[in-house]
């Protein structure tokens, strides 16, 4: 080989620039790639990175390029960053607008020109609906949709009347949760509540089962909490990718307790949000979602207090009118009734008045003919009053005499009965009387062989030992 046929690498290199050049010249593209391989270089405002387009199946990578941005690309990433909320980082799929060049130093670049704000945001909506999606396809037990609206067991359950016990999820030191206290503590209307804090990370889309995790030990603590708070400050959209995760939208919507979010966020709405009771845009309007619950049931009873004071009034004041047209009609007949009552009093004393002269009257005639009879007759009665006492008198005097012979022969009955019956002449008709011990025995149950027992005869008394006793069939048959 001659020198003649050897070139220089500038020439080679400029060969391909103008080759490249000609080829692509002012051309541009838009390209859907992945970033890799970052770094932004804040004083000049470079971002230096790698394009690569992965294999759907394996992710390996199937293309690469090198690629920068600066001047208006840089501009164009910053707005980016602005609008989604998105850091331009590794890892995240977009479509950009790209120029191709050749640098003779620096070889093949990609300058980036433009960047699809839409594309991006348009991707985690897509994510978000496929999430959606599986929550209605796996979790139907307890999530429905009605029309734009999900239905889930978790914003179905009644809030109680009064919010007073609250578990709060959120970040140690998050600035919203102290806004959210501070909201709660100073409120105008001097409700106090019990707070009790389940801090944990509230950030980053692989912390949704810390969440859940913090929901379980919700549950677990025993503690009947009215609600549950999940709580976070603003931030990018990107921060937010935890609350759209299907782990945590699961957990939420079938939790037992009612759950309050207040993530931060002003524009969209999180899957969370979608799955809880109650939705607000920030942690201070979750507090002011709580203090208002709380005035509603208080305006409530005053209402309520209000409605039965003027209802009371009204029932004294119609019962007080009927009560003094009811004393009025009782008194106009009670008039009536005790004029009718003194003109019939009036005809009774006039009636009772001749009635009684006319009685007495004739009373008056009988008492004068039974006075003049009795006067007419006192002797003959006396004398039959005395005759019949005499009778008597006699018949006493007759009957007692019969009477005391009749007692006397009785007396003389009964003596004779009584000497047939004493115990001394029963024992002078051959019977005895046995003792076993001091008592009297009648019936030779008590008595055993071998005992000693006394008999009792007329003339003496026997001591004695039983030697046999021979029970009878029939007491009193062999005497």
């Amino acid at each position: 080989m001659t020198a003649s046929e050897t070139i220089k690498l500038s020439a080679l290199t400029g060969k391909i620039q103008q080759a490249l050049s000609n080829v692509f010249g002012e051309a541009t593209f838009w390209v859907v790639a992945d970033v890799t391989n970052h770094a932004f270089y804040a004083q000049k405002g470079y971002h230096y990175f790698d394009l690569v387009e992965k294999d759907a199946n394996s992710s390996a990578i199937v293309a690469k390029v090198a690629a920068v941005a600066w001047g208006n690309g840089s501009v164009r990433i910053r707005e980016f960053e602005y609008v989604t909320g998105q850091p331009f980082k590794n890892d995240i799929h977009v479509l950009v607008k790209v120029s191709v060049n050749y640098h003779q130093v620096h070889g093949l670049q990609i300058t980036l020109l433009d960047i699809d704000t839409s594309f991006t945001i348009g991707m985690l909506e897509q994510q978000k609906q496929q999430t959606l999606l599986r929550l209605l396809a796996e979790c139907s037990d307890f999530i429905r949709k009605a029309g734009d609206r999900y239905v889930t067991r978790n914003n179905q359950l009644p809030l109680p009347a009064v919010i007073q016990k609250l578990a709060v999820i959120t970040s140690g030191n998050s600035a919203g949760f102290q806004d959210f206290r501070h909201t709660l503590e100073h409120n105008r209307f001097a409700y106090a509540f019990q707070v009790d804090t389940y801090f944990t990370v509230v950030q980053g889309e692989s912390k949704a089962e810390l969440v859940q995790q913090r929901l379980i030990d919700v549950y677990n603590s025993g503690v009947a909490y009215d609600a549950v708070v999940i709580i976070r400050g603003g931030g990018a959209q990107t921060d937010f990718l935890l609350f759209d995760t299907f782990l945590l939208g699961r957990a939420v919507a079938k939790f037992p307790i009612p759950i309050i979010t207040g993530i931060g966020h002003q524009k969209n709405e999180t899957i969370t949000d979608m799955m809880a009771h109650s939705p607000v845009k920030t942690p201070t309007k979750a507090a002011e979602l709580i203090i208002a619950h709380n005035k509603a049931f208080e305006d409530g009873v005053s209402a309520l207090q209000h409605t039965i004071l003027i209802r009371a009034q009204q029932l004294f004041s119609s019962h007080y009118q009927a009560l003094s047209q009811l004393n009025a009609t009782v008194i106009n007949q009670t008039r009536t009734v005790l004029h009718r009552q003194r003109e019939t009093l009036h005809n009774y004393h006039n009636l009772v008045s001749h009635g009684s002269r006319s009685v007495l009257q004739h009373h008056q005639r009988e008492l004068l003919t039974l006075s003049g009879a009795i006067l007419a007759r006192p002797r003959a009665v006396i004398a039959g009053k005395q005759n019949d006492l005499l009778n008597i008198t006699a018949n006493i005097r007759s009957f007692n005499r019969l009477y005391m012979q009749n007692r006397r022969g009785q007396l003389a009955h009964y003596d004779t009965l009584f000497k047939l019956m004493s115990p001394v002449n029963i024992l002078k008709r051959g019977f005895a009387i046995v003792y076993a011990g001091d008592k009297i025995i009648n019936s030779a149950l008590p008595v055993e062989t071998g005992s000693p027992i006394t008999v009792r005869l007329h003339d003496a008394s026997l001591e004695a030992t039983v030697t046999a006793k021979t029970p009878h069939d029939e007491p009193g048959t062999d005497i």
